[in-house]
């Protein structure tokens, strides 16, 4: 089996490496941040010429090192290994585990040859621990499960082959292992069941067990549908029959988040330059999850693309929101009413800004017009693209609307700026 390079990350933590921070990896459970750490990066080091026993690497999620769980037992561990005034690298996996981390993490940082690097699973542990005691002292880098480009790299099928499985399967690394489908779809449904949610019902002891599942149930079948906690609470009383109140639905989003489970997408006033705080989207870090969760049985493909695109354009450290247009305009009676057009991802990337839509058919004239109808209320000069789910050959319509497909949008970051 081919290796993923995860050459992206390799060259962020190398532009990071000595910069006398605690560089952070964080991301969800099994999406490859140890294998990045252990494997890729330890070998990287190797390669630029650093010796082995300059090398500090301690999984603290392994019952063999639970004693270094403790933190003066980690420091202790770290500092024994240190023999001279060199350069030393200190790896080290699921650094949440460890009570009172900060302290520890502090201490490296006061030694001039340790170049600290850590994993964590839970976005919470980096934005309220880390950022507060290291006070910018922390550097965050995010990964993602593969991307379909690391996908393409691993099989010689035309990618219009593989990209029905991504979205099948998604893009977790254990998944592509192997091609039974049995096992992809069993080990995801563990996955879910016995690692992420065991793992947020321990962290948080919870009791109403069955109700975060059954949020996670409406969540995942209404991938890409503007909600509220009040909208998810009346479901709940509706369909689940449960009292849950909107207090608690929101709690559970959160540790959902934080668990990096799901992302929320915030509604974006384009004119008015402005959030809109009464609903949101959510979409899940990998649609592999998604579906295991509903039991692959659910397969809305137009919502699923969305969702792609989504992860995408985060996995590249864009910021992404939802778009709103709103306008005022005449009825068939020339009453002036208010409308308000949908733009699906209002896209940032430093002095830059996308708009994009995603279309997954579009199989007549009329329907192009209504996917695009919002990018002409607009009204400034940032970049408008369609993206369609069948091979197209990229084009741009008179309104300067570029028209590209899914697989050149995954494989080719520049399509963008064609």
């Amino acid at each position: 089996m081919k290796e993923v390079s995860r050459n992206e990350y390799l060259t962020r933590l190398e532009s990071k490496r000595g910069n006398r921070m605690v560089k952070v990896i964080t991301g969800i459970r099994r999406c490859g941040k140890s294998y990045l750490l252990f494997t890729l990066f330890r070998r990287h080091l190797l390669a630029q010429g650093v010796d082995e026993q300059h090398i500090i690497a301690l999984a603290l999620d392994d019952m063999l090192n639970e004693e270094y769980r403790n933190p003066k037992a980690l420091y202790q561990y770290v500092l024994d290994r240190v023999a001279d005034n060199q350069m030393y690298y200190v790896l080290l996996d699921e650094i949440q585990l460890v009570e009172g981390f900060e302290a520890v993490l502090n201490g490296f940082l006061h030694r001039d040859n340790l170049d600290v690097y850590v994993t964590g699973s839970n976005s919470r542990f980096l934005s309220s621990d880390i950022i507060t005691e290291f006070r910018g002292r922390g550097d965050e880098i995010r990964i993602f499960p593969f991307r379909f480009a690391d996908i393409c790299t691993l099989y010689e099928e035309h990618p219009q082959v593989l990209l029905s499985q991504y979205y099948y399967y998604g893009g977790m690394p254990q998944v592509w292992m192997t091609d039974n489908t049995k096992e992809r779809e069993q080990y995801l449904r563990a996955l879910f069941d016995n690692v992420y949610l065991s793992d947020i019902i321990g962290r948080y002891h919870l009791r109403g067990v069955e109700e975060i599942g059954m949020l996670t149930d409406v969540l995942a079948s209404a991938v890409g549908s503007l909600t509220n906690t009040t909208r998810l609470r009346n479901t709940f009383k509706g369909e689940c029959k449960s009292d849950i109140s909107q207090n608690t639905v929101g709690s559970y989003i959160e540790y959902l988040k934080d668990s990096f489970l799901l992302n929320e997408a915030k509604r974006y006033d384009i004119k008015g330059r402005q959030y809109i705080g009464a609903q949101q989207k959510y979409y899940f870090i990998d649609l592999g999850l998604r579906n295991a969760r509903l039991q692959f049985r659910q397969q809305d493909d137009g919502h699923l693309m969305e969702n792609m695109i989504y992860n995408e354009l985060l996995s590249r450290g864009m910021l992404v929101d939802v778009g709103i247009v709103p306008v005022s305009e005449k009825d068939e009676n020339q009453k002036l009413i208010r409308k308000q057009y949908e733009v699906d991802f209002v896209v940032n990337s430093g002095s830059r800004r996308y708009y994009i839509q995603s279309a997954f058919e579009m199989p007549t004239g009329e329907k192009r017009k209504q996917e695009t109808q919002s990018f002409r209320k607009i009204g400034d000069g940032f970049k408008r693209i369609l993206i369609q789910n069948a091979p197209v050959v990229p084009w741009h319509d008179d309104d300067g609307i570029l028209t590209i497909s899914l697989t050149d949008f995954l494989l080719k970051p520049e399509a963008l700026d064609w």
